[in-house]
């Protein structure tokens, strides 16, 4: 199995607003699954998908709240409690407050034997101050680097509308002025949002002064229209992307599902053809393709599959580590798999 050793060295620094450098390992941990994502994983599964992580030297590990409604935050931090906060980055959300439940109301969702409890969205001062503090003690460190704003979108909130509501109460209720404050303090390194859509972080740069957005499945093989909306307004300010669901959650591994679901889109099956013809033609995994390809772009700082096990895990690193010829980029350009606004490794 290769070593990280190049991934794991900094792609880039970047300086927040208030001059404190941020330094991020191109090849992160996304902890969702290590929520019970769809299934009860062991404790020890998780440590030692974890601890192969920190040996191959991954750095950055982003968890939240909702991940197993606690399970992930826990897990991870048994990590990090053996580590010097200096060594790594670590990142939780905010959005989501945890409340105790009697066993036969917690519903896990997409999580799979969860702690008794549920979770209420809030978005004020008070609800971003617990939130934060709640997910300190459930990691068990006294830093957490970055915190983001999770899943102020369409999806979550059942619509456009639902999600500009949302985005209204965490300006005019104090939530965003609790992450500031954080930050300002030393508290936080940055702060930003965790979504699913590229709008609300367009909305945010409208809004606010986030430092950097952790954007999952819409910057992609498969989607690029933040490439020429979102990024470009990005670089301008200084602000840095984190990219979740570089895999569309399957369908660029082959799995089938795709953004969660096995209701798969025939224009995305078909794109999906076109880019497993041309990894066939070149040798190239299309998991290799598709981590090394977001990864190209320089507002990108990190990218952050999720790895349920170990052999997921070396599996991810492994296709960070394959060789891509050249002519594979120019052959999908050609195809029309990516967007001229788009580039690719080496460019």
């Amino acid at each position: 199995m290769p070593s990280l050793h190049q991934r794991a060295t900094p792609k880039s620094q970047f300086k927040t607003p208030m001059g404190r450098s941020m330094t991020m390992s191109e090849f992160g941990f996304g902890a969702a699954p290590l929520g019970n994502y769809r299934r009860t994983l062991s404790e020890e599964e998780c440590d030692a998908t974890l601890a192969r992580a920190w040996e191959l030297g991954v750095r950055y590990y982003d968890t939240a709240p909702l991940y197993g409604f606690g399970l992930s935050e826990m897990r991870v931090g048994r990590l990090l409690q053996t580590k010097q906060n200096d060594e790594y980055v670590l990142s939780s959300k905010v959005g989501r407050v945890l409340e105790p439940c009697p066993p036969e109301e917690a519903d896990g969702i997409i999580f799979e034997n969860i702690p008794p409890c549920k979770f209420v969205y809030d978005y004020s001062y008070d609800g971003v101050m617990r939130s934060y503090e709640e997910s300190l003690k459930r990691i068990g460190v006294d830093r957490i680097d970055i915190l983001y704003v999770h899943d102020i979108d369409a999806f979550n909130h059942g619509g456009r509308n639902e999600a500009l509501g949302r985005a209204r109460e965490l300006m005019d209720d104090g939530g965003w002025r609790a992450l500031s404050e954080l930050r300002s303090s030393g508290a936080v390194d940055a702060i930003g949002i965790g979504v699913n859509e590229w709008e609300p972080c367009a909305l945010m740069l409208a809004q606010a002064d986030p430092d950097i957005f952790l954007l999952a499945g819409r910057y992609t093989l498969l989607e690029q229209q933040p490439a020429s909306t979102l990024f470009p307004e990005c670089e301008k300010r200084g602000v840095k992307i984190v990219i979740g669901g570089p895999y569309n959650s399957g369908i660029l591994v082959g799995r089938t599902t795709y953004n969660y679901f096995e209701d798969i889109p025939e224009d995305i099956r078909n794109r999906t053809r076109l880019i497993e013809d041309v990894c066939k033609k070149h040798d190239v995994a299309m998991g290799a393709a598709a981590l090394q390809f977001v990864l190209a772009h320089p507002v990108v700082v990190s990218v952050i599959p999720g790895s349920q096990t170990r052999s997921e895990l070396e599996d991810n690193i492994g296709y960070a580590e394959d060789s891509i010829p050249a002519e594979f980029w120019r052959d999908l350009r050609a195809q029309g798999i990516i967007d001229a606004a788009a580039p690719v490794p080496g460019e």
